[in-house]
């Protein structure tokens, strides 16, 4: 009798991914990412123009940083280089203050453009939680409070779009206030989908999202957000989840740092992104913990 329990055990667990009603169920008390909130629930703990604030001083320097590789973008858009070689100009010359010995354009990593921007870098690591798996921790510098810490990357599905294969076994799929989901899965069809909606979208040399988040080089350092572990009695959560539309003046020569891509390709409609803002003060060393059910009313 042990030995057939065994062996119906270990069928069901090869099959239940195929039963549809245990699928069904198990979807929606997928803890780490879904979130039921009631009607007219806002999650704002920060202005938008904040958080578009934020990314914008971010991504521009990057793109500045990375100034030698945008030249078949600045090519098309004459004013916009302009800007970015005064740009260009003032951090030479802050550079050129703080090291003597410095010659040219000095290349920073993503993580100390991160640092020298913000004040602060973010990576992932083993969590402190116990078979918690990947955590993400503040490795250098300080996080004031409300501020955006990271981002969660993915694709954006709508209501009615099919997201029913990504999210068999998939436990990166995170559900918004108003039913729209964004599948954070850097693996499998999750990631063969993501490839494929960003390049789709990209236009001439101008990329509308960002892939690096698929692999462990990554271009933009924020988006890590999709290993933010849940809080638990021992660890209290010290970041929220807060959405935010992506406006539609949001420069394009920037949107090839957006770890976001639409599933349907929809020039109408803004896009959806998830940042991680910090509800306290976080010191160097830290953990990120969010309470996946946080929303402020």
């Amino acid at each position: 009798e042990v030995a057939m329990l065994r062996e119906l055990r270990r069928r069901w667990r090869s099959y239940r991914y195929r039963f549809v009603p245990w699928l069904a169920l198990n979807f929606r008390r997928q803890r780490r990412t879904l979130r039921y909130v009631p009607e007219g629930s806002q999650d704002k703990i920060i202005a938008d123009e904040d958080v578009f604030e934020t990314l914008l001083k971010t991504f521009k320097a990057l793109f500045i940083n990375d100034f030698s590789k945008q030249a078949d973008i600045l090519a098309l858009l004459p004013e916009v280089k302009c800007q970015y070689l005064e740009l260009l100009t003032v951090e030479q010359k802050r550079l050129k203050v703080n090291s003597c010995n410095r010659q040219g354009q000095h290349i920073f990593s993503p993580e100390e453009v991160l640092f020298n921007t913000l004040g602060f870098t973010v990576s992932r690591d083993r969590s402190s939680l116990v078979s918690a798996g990947t955590g993400v921790f503040v490795t250098k510098g300080f996080v004031p409070k409300g501020t955006v810490v990271s981002m969660y990357p993915g694709t954006v599905y709508r209501k009615h779009e099919p997201i029913f294969f990504q999210s068999l076994g998939n436990p990166f799929i995170f559900r918004c206030i108003d039913g729209v989901f964004i599948d954070g899965n850097d693996k499998g069809l999750s990631r063969s989908v993501y490839r494929s909606c960003s390049r789709r979208d990209q236009l001439g040399p101008f990329q509308m999202s960002d892939e690096s988040w698929l692999t462990a080089t990554l271009q933009n350092p924020l988006a890590v957000g999709q290993y933010v572990n849940n809080c638990s009695h021992e660890k209290t959560a010290n970041v929220c989840y807060q959405e935010f539309d992506v406006p539609g003046h949001f420069p394009v020569e920037l949107k090839q740092y957006l770890p976001n891509i639409a599933y349907s390709h929809d020039i109408e409609s803004h896009l959806r992104c998830v940042v991680l803002v910090t509800l306290r003060d976080i010191k160097q060393g830290e953990e990120l913990f969010s309470n996946y059910y946080t929303v402020v009313s």
